[in-house]
């Protein structure tokens, strides 16, 4: 435990040079909001660490597996699982690490997650807005429990959502952020292939939607490099659902899809019926479940808290305008409403267990987020673009009536 106290420090050190970084692109980014938030990621690091002592926990299966490891480091090399071995294996192997250190070292890639979260959110909505008239939206989506909790171990959780992070935050700009682009994507492909296939379409849809610049050739042309990319992919896509060669995709992935939801419905004791759901049932369980009254233990409490509270911020977007506008919105709220929504529905069809869904979820939620917060952003930028007309209007009727007057 020294050692991870130690390491922890020395990574806030570490931390200093990387905001250095970003405040010298953008001057809007808070060092001070960074390292308040960098050691609230550490609370919950500790407490997983705490929890996986005590309880089963991937992490530790990540951790002794490759320490039992006999073959080449390159070996390893590859996708989902073997990744994250892969990932780790220089540090439990190689460097003889205890666990809590490798967990302290993969809690601290969670938190850099969470720096391309806050340019990402930052850099889009100048605009600041109060959440139900009182609390900083943005201070809340950076200090939200349950995501800090899953980023903060050894695990996928804190590798794709760096992955994922890192990737939206260069769109805005990829000509210029082409290395956080790719390495973003490769992670997020390496980690977990069929997430790197929703992340592709709903890019492509999302900038060819609403970006009028771009002409009907660029944009066929696009569409057809999509489609070749998902041709390329389509067998580590499809191994990740045990499909790689399957003759009948459609007909194997409904058996596949009914024998997990039944396996997960069964395993933790957390178990819902999702199979027999309809489809808006099964969404709104996936987004907002457990709800207290199905929490799976004091966690699960913990996070039904914060799910009524993403259920009362979803609220905010139940408006007649809202389709509206996102017919009209700019190419990177498309790309987070269709990867959120396109995500969301795969994952339905596979999620069973409260438990996994309350991990699974933290992959998506922020792009749900982003889309409410430029909505509200938006809604608020024209009411202060309208007061102001009508100050300018109301200043030039005095100006003139003054004038008229003199004469």
């Amino acid at each position: 435990m020294v050692g991870a106290i130690f390491l922890i420090l020395f990574l806030y050190l570490v931390n200093q040079g990387i905001f250095r970084f970003f405040k010298n692109r953008h001057k809007f980014f808070s060092v001070s909001l960074m390292n308040r938030l960098y050691f609230y990621h550490f609370i919950f690091w500790l407490t997983y660490y705490i929890y996986a002592l005590n309880n089963p926990s991937d992490s530790k299966n990540y951790y002794y597996n490759t320490r039992r490891y006999t073959g080449e480091w390159l070996d390893l090399y590859g996708t989902s699982t073997t990744f994250l071995e892969f990932i780790a294996y220089p540090f439990t192997v190689s460097l003889d690490l205890p666990y809590v250190v490798v967990m302290v070292i993969f809690a601290w890639i969670g938190y850099l997650g969470f720096i391309f979260t806050y340019l990402f959110f930052r850099e889009n909505i100048p605009v600041k807005i109060k959440l139900f008239k009182r609390w900083d939206f943005l201070f809340i989506l950076m200090f939200l429990p349950n995501m800090h909790f899953w980023t903060s171990s050894l695990g996928k959780g804190s590798v794709i959502f760096l992955g994922i992070m890192m990737f939206v935050y260069a769109l805005k700009v990829w000509k210029k952020r082409w290395f956080f682009l790719i390495l973003g994507a490769l992670i997020i492909y390496h980690v977990r292939p069929h997430v790197f296939m929703f992340m592709v379409v709903g890019t492509g849809l999302g900038f060819m939607s609403g970006n009028k610049r771009i002409s009907m050739g660029q944009k066929a042309g696009a569409f057809l490099a999509m489609i070749v990319l998902l041709v390329l992919i389509q067998d580590k896509v499809l191994a990740v659902v045990n499909l790689g060669g399957s003759e009948n995709v459609v007909s194997d992935f409904q058996d596949f899809t009914s024998t997990r939801a039944q396996g997960l419905s069964e395993d933790a004791g957390s178990g819902v019926d999702m199979a027999s759901y309809p489809l808006p049932v099964k969404l709104f369980t996936f987004w907002f479940r457990p709800l207290f009254i199905d929490a799976p233990g004091v966690l699960g409490l913990i996070v039904s808290a914060e799910n009524l509270l993403y259920l009362l911020i979803t609220f905010q977007i139940l408006k007649k305008d809202f389709i509206s506008f996102i017919r009209k919105s700019p190419p990177l709220v498309k790309t987070s409403f269709v990867v959120f929504f396109m995500t969301s529905l795969a994952m339905t069809f596979v999620m069973s267990n409260l438990g996994i869904i309350m991990r699974q979820k933290s992959m998506v939620m922020y792009f749900l987020f982003f889309v409410i917060y430029y909505y509200m952003a938006e809604k608020k930028y024209k009411k202060i673009v309208k007061l102001r007309k009508l100050r300018l209007r109301k200043e030039q009727v005095a100006e003139l009536n003054k004038v008229q007057v003199q004469q």
